[in-house]
């Protein structure tokens, strides 16, 4: 089984190279350097994003002029054959274990579609990261609630997931029209209607809390559940337009 990982990349000079680092580094300890490719999505950077990405071997450069996180998610998909797609985000960094854990699996259960989990954000205080906590125990439940009571779908964390190319072109692929918010449910509602969709503690990604920092938790986390469910039941995010945050 070949996995991809589709990495987007807009003005991420300062993190995508230990993020690749990392995905190199975990393919190597996990011994499937045959069955992986790695794909950065260069989505209209205006600083050496691409140069960077490009000067690790191993690694294919894809431009995506047109800037947004579900373009370049798209664009990424359409470069790559591989059963499996690993869709992560320029500012994580993979951890021991990810990838046998993915492996294992969809190894194990021919009707799972897509898999995530959760992040741990390293560089955030210890306050935050309790907060955070918290906010994925309400995510959980959100979890089992919709997709095993309700049926209305399922939960995807953006930047830790991994889908079934087969069940994604099932689907219908990517809505361009959805730029950020929101993006992930998509994925999980409509995912959810060919498959099982799973959402497990196992499957940690470590993350910059950047944008945590900079909005505060608690507006972070309101924004996100907001067009969670507006996805869900309706569709369609409710916020169009985001902030683009990025370490300098």
């Amino acid at each position: 089984m070949k996995l991809a990982f589709v990495i987007p990349a807009y003005n991420e000079q300062a993190l995508i190279g230990e993020c690749l680092q990392s995905v190199l580094d975990e393919i190597e300890r996990s011994g499937r350097k045959a069955d992986c490719e790695v794909i950065v999505v260069n989505n209209a950077s205006t600083d050496r994003t691409g140069e960077i990405a490009g000067s690790f071997a191993g690694v294919q450069v894809v431009d995506e002029p047109q800037k947004g996180l579900v373009h370049a998610r798209d664009a990424g998909f359409a470069a790559t054959q591989a059963e499996l797609v690993a869709n992560i985000d320029a500012d994580t960094i993979v951890p021991a274990g990810w990838l046998s854990k993915v492996f294992a699996e969809f190894g194990r259960d021919e009707e799972l579609v897509a898999l995530s989990g959760p992040y741990v954000y390293y560089d955030l205080g210890l306050w935050n990261r309790f907060l955070v906590s918290g906010f994925y125990g309400l995510t959980y439940a959100i979890y089992i609630l919709n997709r095993f009571i309700l049926r209305v779908g399922s939960v995807v964390q953006g930047g830790n997931f991994i889908f079934r190319r087969s069940a994604w072109v099932e689907a219908g692929g990517y809505d361009r029209s959805i730029t950020f918010y929101g993006e992930d449910t998509d994925v999980a509602v409509r995912l959810s209607k060919v498959g099982k969709v799973k959402w497990t503690f196992g499957l940690k990604m470590k993350t910059s809390g950047r944008r945590l920092a900079k909005e505060g938790v608690f507006k972070t986390a309101a924004t996100y559940t907001l067009n969670f469910f507006w996805v869900t039941f309706r569709g369609k995010p409710a916020t169009m337009d985001h902030s683009d945050i990025r370490k300098d």
